[in-house]
Formats: C-alpha cells, structure tokens, sequence
C-alpha cells in the first residue's frame, strides 16, 4: 500500500456523514482546504483524544480557511453516536467497506498484542483548495494531532 503522490490532486470520493448526508471532496474545492484523516474506530480511547483536540481547535482551523473530514470503517450509527457523545462539530465519514481508505493508503497490516490484521493506518493528508494533496502526516499522534496539523498550516499556509 502506498500513499498517494504529494503535489497530484487527492483521490476523490464520496461518502455519507454521520447523519446520512452525502459529503464529497469536491464539495471543498475553491473554497476551503481540507485536513481528510482516517482513524480506525469511533469511541476508543486514542481516536476519541484525537476527535476531541480537532473539535477543540475548529475556530483556529476555520480561520485557516481549513475544513476536516475523518474517515473511518465505522457505520454511520455508530458515527453518530461519537458525534452526540463528544459534541464534534466536523463532518465524521463512513468507509465501511474502506475503499477510501485503501485510495489513500491508510489500510494495510497492523499489528497488535502480539496479532496481525488489516486495518486503518492513523494517517492524516492536507489538501489545498485546488484539491492537490499537499503534505501528508503519516506518524499521527492522537494526542498532538490537532496541534501538529495546526502548527503545519501557520508554517504553509
């Protein structure tokens, strides 16, 4: 599995949010820049830190004219319960079948507890308004998350 290429426009998509409402890439495009990242399942510890830091900096994103759109597996039920449970406030996307996942390169083989499985690679990419990926965070930390991609667009953009 490979990442896409920085610099080519990001693998396009289309997929329904946690209220079933469909939401695509090119929905963005001449208008705001997107920070699209997967993460492998809604209401466990680590993704829950990382939702709520992107919930907590939406101002400071939206200042950089910047959107987010986190992908997962879950389905779209369940999205809508990590959104109730933790007041997000940003477009969480259902990949069930992770074909979105596969497009950029966030599915592949993880390993846990000593067991090997394909899943999502926490993995984070910046799109600019012209739908160009642009940089891609490949060592995301759930902690920093929201404060690395932050940091990144004061430095960029």
């Amino acid at each position: 599995m490979s990442f896409p290429k920085v610099g080519n426009l990001a693998p396009v998509f289309t997929l329904e949010n946690q209220r079933g409402e469909k939401v695509a890439l090119k929905d963005f495009r001449g208008t705001s820049n997107v920070v699209v990242y997967f993460y492998p399942k809604a209401m466990t510890p680590g993704c829950t830190t990382q939702a709520c830091g992107i919930r907590d900096t939406k101002e400071e994103l939206a200042a950089l004219d910047t959107v987010v759109l986190a992908i997962s597996p879950d389905p779209v039920a369940r999205l809508a319960k990590f959104e109730d449970k933790h007041e997000l406030n940003f477009n969480l996307l259902s990949d069930e079948d992770h074909k979105v996942a596969e497009k950029y390169g966030a599915w592949g083989l993880k390993k846990f507890m000593g067991r090997e499985f394909m899943g999502v690679l926490r993995t984070s990419f910046f799109i600019d308004k012209e739908g160009r990926l642009r940089h891609i965070f490949d060592k995301v930390k759930t902690k920093s998350h929201d404060q690395d991609v932050l940091a990144y667009l004061k430095e960029n953009f």
